[in-house]
């Protein structure tokens, strides 16, 4: 079996490869209430079950942990396995699709649904790439598993109960990041920033209302303030690229200072506000622009504003280098706030490094060079992924340098062929560490 061989049959089943991720996506796996069985919702279970249909077809063995995780294995039941690990669960869809957000759908060679990006198309090629490379006769000296999430999106809490009963891989990578080999993923840490208010001032304003959610910049907010309706509007991206959007509440503060809406110390607030977070992603407006040469600078995103029983809470979200720590970050914003305000750390997810220098990171690498003509070299990410939380693996891919900020959004897509690049890339690189060398 060759690389042209791997190519060649990724071509002649595009077709069949679509229809089976279309059963997929076509799961409205948004997390919902517990149920028996399904501890993140009945979608995302649904989406297990629908998986282990496609990949008993295929010939693999399966399984599913706890009910929270699924897994497609090829090979002996081996603790030592080589793992990819993705997700089924999506964000919710939300309103200003062109289409059903949940039927894939191809408008000139660009595929566009919930979740074809992150990561059901990514995770769906890994799974189909392994039955392309049963049916060439390929026979792997180690034992290969594609694993399942269903809370990714959510706080991975499937991995625990994955974990409890399960070994981790020995090495492997989740296709739910970017190209190339990702060596290192920074901190996350949310903070929630309450700041009294005087009852004249928090009387001026009623409660913000729009969606807003830690996962992706706001972009529509409608507020009273001393009467006056003001709405305002922005331009949706995930948190961990704020520099692509418009953030609907650095708007309406912009605009109620313009229209000199707010008096005293709502004001006072407001225009705190504008000054430390407007087009000021990287930290700059709170004195905590922190920047290394692995994985370059802080990135700040304020994602809600709302009424407390006493003044405004405001939650951020918060990207650090890998070479700072989350006590850095806290003592910063202390001295940022406006005084009198309480800070409280409501999400941390420590970063995570592994040695680029890894041979097995090398074969990643390798493999990307040869099937893009690309640099290959290690890179670090601002992203979270399950490298966080599964022992041993890294993110690889799905998206190719410059494709940002595509995920959590409306209409999210991926290019037809980048997806079939997907698929190439990781079955060469499957060949590569299961030989008898890897």
């Amino acid at each position: 079996m060759t690389e042209k061989d791997i190519t060649t049959a990724i071509n002649e089943h595009r077709q069949e490869f679509l229809e089976d991720l279309a059963k997929i996506i076509e799961v409205q796996s948004v997390r919902g209430n517990a149920e028996p069985q399904a501890p993140f919702g009945n979608g995302p279970r649904q989406a297990l079950d629908v998986v282990v249909d496609i990949a008993k077809g295929y010939g693999f063995k399966t399984g599913i942990v706890n009910d929270a995780v699924a897994y497609a294995q090829w090979g002996e039941d081996d603790q030592h396995y080589i793992g990819v690990v993705g997700h089924l669960d999506v964000v919710a869809a939300g309103d200003g699709w062109t289409d059903d957000p949940f039927e894939l759908s191809d408008r000139r060679g660009v595929l566009y649904a919930r979740g074809v990006l992150d990561n059901k198309g990514p995770i769906m090629s890994v799974l189909f790439g392994l039955k392309l490379l049963k049916d060439l006769g390929f026979k792997p000296q180690k034992t290969i598993r594609v694993v399942f999430g269903s809370d990714e999106e959510s706080g991975s809490a499937d991995i625990p109960l994955y974990l409890e009963k399960e070994a981790a891989p020995e090495f492997g990578f989740t296709p739910d990041g970017k190209f190339p080999a990702v060596y290192g993923e920074r901190g996350i840490v949310n903070y929630e920033i309450d700041t009294p208010l005087l009852p004249m001032d928090l009387d001026q304003i009623t409660p913000i209302e729009g969606d807003q959610a830690k996962d992706h910049v706001p972009d529509r907010v409608v507020v009273k303030i001393n009467g006056q309706y003001l709405e305002a509007k922005g331009k949706r991206s995930p948190t961990n690229a704020p520099e692509l959007g418009v953030n609907a509440l650095t708007v309406m503060a912009r605009k109620a200072l313009e229209q000199n809406l707010a008096k005293d110390g709502l004001k006072a607030y407001f225009k705190w506000f504008f000054e430390s977070f407007n087009e000021k992603h990287f930290g700059q407006g709170l004195g905590i622009d922190f920047e290394d040469e692995d994985s370059g600078k802080l990135i700040v995103t304020p994602y809600l504003l709302q009424k407390s029983e006493g003044g405004l809470k405001l939650e951020i979200a918060i990207r650090y280098p890998v070479s700072f720590t989350e006590a850095d970050v806290t003592e910063g914003l202390k001295k940022a706030v406006i005084p009198g305000s309480q800070i409280k750390v409501i999400r941390r997810i420590p970063g995570t490094m592994h040695d680029k220098r890894d041979p097995r990171i090398k074969i990643l690498s390798d493999v990307y060079e040869r099937v893009t003509g690309l640099d290959g070299t290690p890179v670090t990410t601002t992203g979270a992924t399950y490298a966080r939380s599964v022992p041993n693996i890294i993110a690889f891919g799905p998206s190719f340098p410059g494709q940002k900020g595509i995920a959590h959004k409306q209409d999210e897509w991926m290019d037809e062929e980048d997806l079939m690049m997907n698929m190439e890339i990781y079955m060469n690189a499957l060949v590569k560490l299961t030989d008898k060398e890897g």
